[in-house]
């Protein structure tokens, strides 16, 4: 979860999940996305399958509540299951007219009204902050309205995942007399739906990000890299000059109606919880949930942080392994054009970015540079699209950073999300930067030491494997013979 400073975002919480799907948004005109229609085909994915929990799982969903209390009850159950715990959030942010901080607009909620009628995010944070590291995932599939969009552009996406592992994606309003279409989430949930296996939350949130179409728009993509922190406070939210208040302290009941709400039991029983008293049924099934990463310590901006002064340092890491090739700056397709008459080269901007990030994560400062690399990532997707050989680049550099900052799960879930793209863009298998990425994912799977994280992991590298071998013999039959002692009962003296 958020909270977890190293930026692991591990699955460490074994058990029966539990998962909230909310859907909300302003009724009447104001209503920008069509945020119910997220939940259908979200209900059919399997309770079990939709967090990955072989023991089960219980699944609620809010559809158009209308009083932030009532949101909030459900926030603190979900925060106090032992389990595993995913909410899903569909509907539209907006900015309070006092203090300027986003909220997620309910039913009653208007212009005006935002203060006291819409959930605040960093209620969000305060109740899933306190979870275990790695226990916890926010998928997020939201519009920002004309308030909430230009404070959201200039802070980044990583100011919403202060505190929290965050995926999903946020589009501004779409033109008027029209609703946005809640496409992120029903990617995931068809992905969800024919996937054999779940895959690491990284790789189904790239491959849903690249069927709902987006990245090569105005989206911010949220990838799980969060600034790990609780809510910033005011001096680092763009948002407001504010005090930020402080997060709910006192049990609080519902105290309005909402419009349904319905539960799913371990078993996978869905039962309604609103008036009507109707039920339903489905089944479950499960496999394991793996979070994102948790980084930066501050939010950043949406454009890529400016160059550092001075020449370019080396990007090299700490140990003696030598950077992967694809760590280097892309080379252009063509050769670069001489430099004019009485002007002197300059230097490659791009190195100089690799300098200070890998300076940051070979300091310590792991948040700092995961951010940054979040911040270029992000650029590459608007600038070149989610399958580019730039925005490839940028998650091998977090790929890297992971293994930097001593996170061999995040890095090989990362390395994984590389080999599938670079295969999904008609790499051979052959092809050095797809079996250098393969055998990096197999090389820190090794390393991950907590077995739900590792067993969860060992299908997707098994299936990669069996298409890239690589030049070892024998090492699809290796992580083989580990995933059967994962999947052996743990010993106990």
């Amino acid at each position: 979860m958020g909270n977890d400073r190293s930026g692991a975002g591990a699955e460490t919480v074994s058990g029966p999940g539990y998962a909230l799907l909310l859907a909300a948004g302003p009724a009447g005109k104001q209503r920008l996305m069509d945020a119910a229609a997220a939940l259908p085909q979200l209900a059919a994915v399997p309770p079990a399958a939709l967090l990955g929990t072989p023991g089960g799982a219980s699944v609620v969903q809010l559809v158009d509540p209308v009083d932030p209390q009532t949101v909030l009850t459900h926030l603190r159950t979900a925060a106090a299951h032992p389990g595993p715990v995913l909410v899903h959030l569909a509907g539209q942010l907006t900015l309070d007219a006092k203090q300027r901080l986003p909220h997620l607009a309910l039913a009653r909620t208007t212009s005006r009204t935002a203060r006291y009628t819409a959930l605040p995010w960093h209620w969000l944070a305060a109740e899933l902050g306190l979870r275990p590291p790695g226990s916890t995932v926010v998928v997020a599939d939201l519009v920002a309205d004309e308030t909430a969009w230009p404070p959201l552009t200039t802070a980044g996406p990583s100011v919403l995942a202060a505190g929290l592992t965050l995926y999903g994606t946020v589009a501004p309003a779409p033109p008027k007399r029209r609703l946005a279409t809640p496409d992120y989430s029903r990617a995931l949930a068809g992905l969800l739906r024919s996937a054999a296996q779940r895959p690491p939350l990284a790789l189904l949130h790239q491959r849903a990000a690249l069927e709902a179409g987006l990245g090569t728009g105005p989206e911010l993509l949220l990838d799980g890299t969060g600034p790990g922190e609780a809510y910033p406070p005011p001096d680092a939210a763009a948002w407001a000059g504010q005090a930020v208040p402080a997060g709910p302290t006192g049990q609080a009941g519902a105290t309005g109606p909402i419009g349904q709400a319905i539960s799913a039991g371990e078993t996978g029983e869905i039962r309604p919880t609103g008036p009507s008293g109707a039920t339903g049924q489905t089944g479950a099934t499960g496999q394991n949930v793996s979070a994102g990463q948790t980084g930066a310590t501050g939010p950043v901006a949406a454009s890529p942080p400016p160059m550092p002064p001075g020449p370019p340092e080396s990007f090299l890491p700490a140990d003696p392994r030598p950077v992967p090739p694809s760590l280097r700056p892309p080379q252009p397709a063509h050769a670069p054009l001489p430099p004019p008459p009485r002007r002197a080269p300059v230097a490659d901007p791009l190195a100089a970015t690799h300098a200070a990030i890998f300076e940051a994560a070979n300091a310590g400062r792991h948040s700092e540079a995961a951010s940054m690399a979040a911040a270029w990532e992000q650029e590459a997707f608007r600038t070149a699209g989610p399958r580019s050989d730039e925005a490839i680049h940028w998650l091998e550099v977090r790929a890297d950073l992971s293994r930097i900052a001593g996170d061999p799960a995040r890095a090989c879930e990362l390395w994984l999300a590389v080999a599938d793209a670079r295969l999904g863009n008609g790499e051979p298998a052959e092809h050095p930067e797809v079996e250098g990425a393969v055998d990096r994912a197999h090389h820190q799977w090794q390393f991950v030491t907590d077995r739900t994280r590792a067993g969860a992991l060992a299908p997707l590298l098994i299936e990669l494997r069996g298409r890239v071998p690589g030049r070892r013999p024998g090492a699809l039959e290796a992580v083989r013979r580990r995933a059967e002692l994962l999947r052996a009962p743990a010993r106990t003296r």
